[in-house]
């Protein structure tokens, strides 16, 4: 519990300190997006098929603190340093260069208690590190997508 709060903490500030491009609105837009599709990815694969866990294999009032508050900020994160205006090879190399950041910090999620808090059950790694640029490519999509409505509406 002590390695999730600390992340908690640290992510979001480094999601909020960061922030130069996100409107409230897109934060919001994002922060929503993130928990929904989470949340549905974990509802099949977490709780239904037992890939993997937080804490406990069974739902229990910690595992919302992961859902709900520690995705969200890194998304923020992820959108602010992103190479928007520059060449796709940037863009591909930042993305492969993050994914391999993601991967880092989930082997040290599966420390031990207190530090740790995720847990494998036949997800590996090697799952993450096929799955997490593609994750990335849709936030991206959905950043663009509010952002051209925003645009639309006149809000930005």
């Amino acid at each position: 519990m002590i390695g999730l709060l600390i992340a908690i903490v640290t992510f979001n500030y480094l999601g909020f300190k960061t922030n130069k491009l996100l409107s409230g609105n897109q934060i919001l837009h994002i922060w929503l997006f993130t928990i929904a599709f989470q949340l549905l990815f974990d509802i099949i694969i977490e709780f239904k098929y037992h890939a993997y866990w937080y804490f406990d294999k069974d739902i229990d009032w910690r595992g919302i603190l992961p859902h709900v508050f520690l995705i969200p900020p890194v998304n923020m994160f992820f959108l602010n340093c992103f190479p928007h205006n520059r060449g796709w090879i940037k863009q591909l190399l930042f993305i492969i260069v993050f994914v391999i950041t993601l991967l880092i910090y989930e082997v040290i999620t599966l420390f031990p208690e207190p530090w740790g808090y995720f847990h494998y059950g036949w997800w590996r790694l090697w799952h993450a590190a096929i799955l997490d640029p593609i994750l990335l490519l849709i936030l991206l999509g959905f950043y663009k997508w509010i952002s051209r409505l925003e645009k639309k509406a006149g809000l930005k």
